[in-house]
């Protein structure tokens, strides 16, 4: 069924936290590489992260099978690890508080169950290439988003 492996690389970045945001996401597959990037003028760095991987799995057209390397622990054990607990205390965490992004959470979970999805963690600003690439389309989403407002 999840024929084709796809290979998906993101990362966000804030500048101020919260302030404007953006996401850089690499997908990769049978030798072909798409590149995408988005801007939010008031965000989190959190949410920039949930907004890459997210972005890299709505480009998938049909069900894949997906490895998907990001930087951040917050994405990476948050799906994995935390989301079950959440969604049977009713997207409480466990300090019994409305779970942080919910709706990004919400998207990643529904995105990830069409795929079969393996997830990877990377130290950020650690030389990894795909990372470093993605940090960089963050960055000039940013900054693009910026120039825009203020043109």
């Amino acid at each position: 069924m999840h024929a084709e492996k796809v290979e998906i690389f993101s990362d966000g970045a804030c500048s101020g936290n919260p302030g404007p945001g953006g996401y850089g996401t690499i997908l990769r597959c049978g030798g072909k590489v798409r590149e995408l990037s988005g801007y939010a003028a008031e965000t989190t760095n959190n949410r920039m992260e949930l907004l890459g991987a997210i972005s890299g799995l709505e480009a998938l057209l049909r069900p894949c099978r997906v490895s998907l390397t990001t930087d951040s622990e917050y994405v990476k054990k948050g799906i994995t690890e935390w989301i079950d607990g959440w969604i049977k205390r009713g997207w409480k965490n466990s300090q019994k508080k409305d779970v942080a992004n919910r709706d990004l959470w919400e998207r990643l979970l529904a995105l990830s169950r069409k795929h079969e999805v393996e997830w990877h963690w990377v130290r950020g600003h650690a030389g990894h290439a795909e990372n470093e690439r993605c940090d960089a389309l963050a960055r000039a989403a940013i900054t693009a988003g910026r120039n825009q407002n203020n043109g």
